[in-house]
């Protein structure tokens, strides 16, 4: 089973507000998510791979 994320352990995670992934949300921005009636969770899978998308390799260094 993969473990899951609650919208305020993302936010812990990332230095961010609820409200900020909730924009994030509706804007279409962020990682893949479920929605459980009112509630949304985040799998670590999903975190860990737009993570990874975001990685910035220095140039020049």
């Amino acid at each position: 089973m993969n473990p899951t994320l609650s919208t305020a352990d993302l936010a812990a995670r990332w230095h961010k507000t609820p409200e900020s992934l909730a924009n994030d949300r509706c804007a279409g921005r962020g990682p893949r998510y479920v929605k459980l009636g009112a509630r949304v969770l985040y799998r670590l899978a999903d975190i860990e791979a737009y993570e990874a998308e975001r990685i910035v390799e220095p140039v020049g260094a």
